[in-house]
């Protein structure tokens, strides 16, 4: 095959790429990574057909300031055509004010939508016990943002996960790898209307 041939084919099939900006509940934590959400979202985009390639950029503790830290150096190197945000749960955790963790959102999304690279927000809920006010300020920085930016919101990333004994890890904060295929799902059902068959 002569080599000017071999290049338009592969330009052809070159998958754009995924990125997934998140902490341990994106990053496998406590489980085997190949049975977290992030890899058996690989396998549902490529089994449905879609030519992407999901990068998991998630780190254990990451709030949403020290994701804002990495989000520009990830967007140059990977040039995602999407960017799911799944960031946040360690700022509750930690108290962190809402205007802190609602403004070092809006910055990451504006970064993504410089770049031309479409944003899925993935919401976190808080463990029952931080009480019901702080947990509904909590969920409504998202769908402000959500708004704001014109972005799809998967409102519950860890739906039918949180809160059931069985999901969970000891600590009640890690979904254990049989809650995986859940957060897949849930997350799946936000990404997929932006995906493009190729």
């Amino acid at each position: 095959m002569p080599a000017h041939n071999h290049t338009v084919f592969a330009a052809n099939i070159t998958p754009q790429s995924i990125l997934v900006l998140g902490d341990s509940l994106s990053g496998a934590w406590g489980i085997d990574t190949d049975a977290g959400w992030v890899a058996l979202l690989q396998q549902q985009v490529t089994q449905q057909g879609y030519n992407y390639r999901v990068i998991n950029a998630s780190v254990s503790g990451d709030t949403t300031r020290t994701g804002l830290g990495r989000i520009d150096n990830a967007l140059q190197q990977h040039q995602p055509a999407i960017v799911i945000v799944a960031l946040g749960g360690n700022d509750g955790l930690r108290g962190l004010a809402f205007a802190e963790i609602e403004n070092s959102l809006a910055n990451i999304i504006q970064s993504c939508q410089q770049q031309n690279a479409q944003v899925l927000l993935a919401g976190v809920r808080l463990p029952p016990n931080y009480g019901p006010v702080y947990n509904e300020k909590f969920v409504a920085i998202y769908r402000s943002l959500s708004e704001r930016y014109q972005i799809p919101l998967v409102p519950r990333m860890l739906d039918q996960v949180a809160g059931n004994p069985a999901m969970m890890q000891e600590d009640g904060i890690h979904p254990r790898a049989v809650a995986q295929p859940q957060i897949m799902k849930n997350v799946w059902a936000g990404l997929q209307p932006m995906l493009e068959k190729q």
